[in-house]
């Protein structure tokens, strides 16, 4: 007797298999096309978040250059009383910042340099350091009170100069007078290259151009302290703009701000500064204070008067502090005469309580202005980048 059939399935012989065997070809077909249409969905998705973060970051960037920012009710709620302090700064409808590239990461967002153009037509380089977009409360706060800070300090002739800010509208930035050539310490590597088009070939550099410029710095660097009892904490050439005339200004304010605010962050950028440009007291103790710039001011005489040589280039910065505790010094350089090296060594006394006031520099560098050789420096080495990198100690 023949066995009966699945259950399920005909007799009809002319069928080459029964249903439940033809149900294993369909599922074959059906299981691809589901994945294949949910991978198609996940890209386009992608594509869309994409799209939309572009078209954002077009937002931004036209917000800056034309100036047609939109409302933010977050940012003015950030801090209505702040932002009511900065009305007058705000930047004016008709000024319009131009050509604003990033030139390199900032604490808050990107720091972009450009080019404003004023109402009157007049055009300035600037700096614009801006508020990262999609920052939450907090980050929002502290980029106002760093605006505030530029707004209630920055009002020295020798102080890096707040042009203008904005902080009713998104994107939130702060406007800062670049000067031209700018960076000090560039500006000092460009002198050495007499066929460089950036340096002024008229411009007789010499170790009176010295005095001058450390006259100004020691006048902003006493501005901060006599008036705002402000340690820089990061004196340095790299942190002082030159301009026409050899006019100089304090900048790289970011140790001073976070000076007065302890927390671990802070910590941490003031533990950035080289080695080689500390004091004593602020490598071993942690111990900030005006005379710890005065260090610091002296070693930036020595960047001066070498056209920005790395300190002690024979040195690892880790054996710098041994060095100076058994009575190291850096020698005398070349170009520099005496009153000029003991006044470096004047800031290098160990104990800080030894080291002279910016007051009293102001005065010394003043009665021996006379003194000083109107000789242009020569110092025909032409800085190679990885090289001073490595002997002064800096963060790559």
């Amino acid at each position: 007797m023949p066995a009966a059939p699945p259950h399920g399935c005909g007799n009809d012989t002319s069928l080459p298999m029964c249903y439940e065997e033809s149900a294993g070809p369909l599922a074959v077909i059906i299981i691809p096309c589901l994945l294949a249409l949910s991978t198609v969905l996940v890209v386009v998705l992608i594509f869309c978040s994409l799209h939309r973060k572009k078209l954002r970051m077009q937002s931004t960037s036209t917000d800056f250059t034309n100036g047609q920012q939109s409302v933010s009710p977050t940012a003015v709620s950030v801090s209505t009383p702040k932002v009511q302090a900065l009305s007058s700064w705000e930047i004016p409808e008709e000024c319009v910042l131009e050509g604003l590239k990033i030139w390199q990461k900032g604490r808050h967002g990107p720091i972009c340099k450009g080019v404003l153009k004023e109402r009157d037509g007049a055009s300035s380089a600037v700096v614009v350091k801006s508020l990262r977009d999609g920052t939450n409360q907090p980050e929002a706060k502290e980029f106002m009170d760093w605006v505030l800070f530029h707004a209630r300090v920055c009002k020295h002739e020798n102080v890096v100069r707040m042009l203008y800010c904005q902080t009713k509208r998104l994107p939130m930035y702060l406007v800062l007078d670049a000067c031209s050539p700018g960076n000090l310490l560039h500006f000092l590597w460009t002198l050495r290259n007499k066929n460089s088009n950036v340096a002024d070939p008229s411009l007789n550099f010499s170790e009176r151009s010295v005095f001058l410029v450390a006259k100004q710095v020691a006048a902003g660097l006493d501005y901060l302290m006599s008036n705002h009892r402000l340690v820089h904490g990061d004196v340095a050439a790299r942190n002082i703009l030159i301009g026409p005339g050899l006019s100089a200004r304090v900048s790289g304010l970011g140790v001073a701000f976070g000076g007065h605010k302890m927390d671990s962050a802070m910590r941490r950028r003031a533990a950035e500064v080289p080695l080689k440009w500390q004091a004593p007291e602020r490598i071993m103790m942690q111990l900030s204070i005006d005379r710890s710039d005065v260090w610091s001011f002296g070693i930036l005489l020595y960047e001066l008067i070498t056209l920005g040589s790395p300190p002690y280039p024979e040195l690892e910065p880790l054996s710098v502090l041994p060095k100076l505790q058994g009575s190291y010094r850096m020698k005398r350089p070349e170009n520099c005469g005496g009153p000029l090296y003991d006044l470096m060594k004047y800031c290098w006394m160990w104990s800080f309580k030894d080291r002279p006031a910016f007051s009293a520099i102001i005065k010394l560098l003043q009665s021996s202005l006379h003194l000083a050789a109107t000789k242009a420096i020569c110092v025909p080495e032409v800085i190679d980048m990885v090289e001073y990198n490595r002997k002064a100690g800096l963060l790559s």
